[in-house]
């Protein structure tokens, strides 16, 4: 007899193939008109903004008969338990290619990420996922996530605050992509990733294999345990600490009532900080 729980997360498995499917052909219709308008103008298109957007579970309408009962608030019925974001503006550069690799991998860094709602502090995985943790500190190097939202929040299904995009809009990246890593950690069991894990977002498709190694700069944060493939990059556990203001921020819920939105709480990381130790 089939449980509660195991329904609950077959119903997670399909959803997240439809919405792969859906982010699939997307991108292929944007090739075709990106080559279109390459012909015409005789402009060379670096890539498609396609690229860097979420990997992870996104509700384009077609589940909301599977919503949780217990729905989030509304945003008019939650208090934001966040502070007013530092001033200062969203980076907007990008690069053509990855970093050269310049930490040592043997080495302890951490992150830091002093948001509007409190210090999310991160032990990062150097040894085990050298390119995208010597992207990050690259990218915290430039202040790239300074300023700017984590802007969705998944309460259905998978249970991830997502960061790390300076359009807060799920399109943004730095310009080039860093290959998939540690997809093999221990952490990684029964097809779920465990609250604390911090993974890179990407395009991979489990069905056709396309998308790999599409990582840019969004990531997101797990604060409960959440049924997921082994197709994103864990790079990162978050501390004690940092695991009560991320429970505080999905206390708060998302704007859209359905388990996938923009947060309620306005959560801006207004430094980013990578430290070797």
């Amino acid at each position: 007899m089939v449980t509660q729980e195991q329904r609950k997360r077959q119903l997670a498995r399909e959803k997240f193939l439809r919405q792969q499917q859906r982010r699939t052909a997307a991108r292929r219709k944007a090739r075709m008109r990106n080559s279109v308008i390459a012909s015409v103008l005789g402009v060379i298109l670096v890539g498609s903004l396609a690229l860097y957007t979420s990997g992870v579970l996104k509700d384009d309408g077609d589940d909301k008969a599977n919503a949780s009962a217990s729905a989030d608030p509304s945003p008019s019925a939650v208090t934001d338990p966040c502070k007013k974001p530092a001033e200062g503006k969203v980076k907007t550069a990008t690069w053509k290619k990855e970093p050269a690799m310049t930490i040592d991998k043997s080495a302890k860094y951490t992150m830091k990420l002093a948001t509007t709602c409190g210090d999310i502090d991160i032990a990062l995985k150097a040894s085990a996922a050298p390119h995208t943790v010597n992207s990050f500190n690259f990218l915290a190097s430039k202040g790239y996530f300074d300023h700017t939202k984590c802007h969705r929040l998944t309460t259905n299904g998978i249970y991830v605050l997502q960061c790390g995009d300076p359009t807060a809009a799920g399109t943004g990246g730095p310009g080039y992509t860093i290959p998939d890593e540690n997809l093999k950690d221990k952490s990684l069991k029964g097809q779920t990733y465990p609250a604390g894990t911090v993974a890179m977002a990407n395009q991979f498709n489990a069905q056709t294999g396309e998308g790999k190694n599409s990582g840019g700069s969004q990531f997101f944060l797990v604060y409960q345990d959440s049924p997921l493939p082994a197709n994103y990059t864990p790079f990162g556990t978050v501390s004690e600490s940092g695991m009560t203001v991320l429970k505080k921020i999905a206390a708060a819920g998302e704007n859209t009532g359905q388990g996938d939105g923009a947060p309620n709480a306005t959560v801006v990381i207004n430094k980013a900080t990578v430290t070797k130790s």
